[in-house]
């Protein structure tokens, strides 16, 4: 439970440290990727970008 723990934190930093990199390719821009502002901070919720990127690891992963 732990590792799986570590590995999510880990990807969301990736996520995060990558964000600006991505959007150039699109990523953070497709239906099911939130943005909004709240308590003076804008959030975003890339939900559509996290799939995506998931099932490219994957096939990438199973190929390899």
């Amino acid at each position: 439970m732990i590792r799986w723990l570590i590995v999510v934190v880990l990807a969301l930093l990736l996520m995060s440290g990558l964000t600006a990199w991505l959007r150039r390719f699109g990523f953070g821009r497709l239906p099911g990727d939130f943005e909004f502002r709240a308590f003076g901070r804008e959030w975003q919720l890339p939900i559509g970008s996290t799939v995506a990127l998931s099932t490219i690891a994957a096939l990438v992963a199973k190929v390899l």
